[in-house]
């Protein structure tokens, strides 16, 4: 399992959060996508092994940018996947 974490640019509320992911579940296979628009971050977990253009494809018509990109191996909890 793949972990994601993404800078994005252009989010402002809650629905911002949904717009992203909303945009990145239609476009890729994931397991989770949490968007935190205080932080200007999302964390996506997913089997695939992805690059940043995946994920910028993903969400180019949105208006949302990617600022940073990190991939790192998601470690399973007993609550779920960090």
């Amino acid at each position: 399992m793949n972990k994601y974490i993404l800078g994005i640019d252009g989010m402002g509320c809650g629905m911002c959060e949904m717009h992203v992911e909303e945009a990145i579940r239609k476009a890729i296979n994931v397991k989770k996508a949490k968007a935190l628009h205080i932080k200007n971050k999302l964390v996506v977990f997913t089997e695939n092994n992805l690059c940043e253009d995946d994920f910028s494809n993903a969400l180019k018509d949105t208006g949302y940018r990617i600022t940073s990109f990190e991939r790192t191996a998601a470690i399973k909890k007993l609550f779920g996947w960090r």
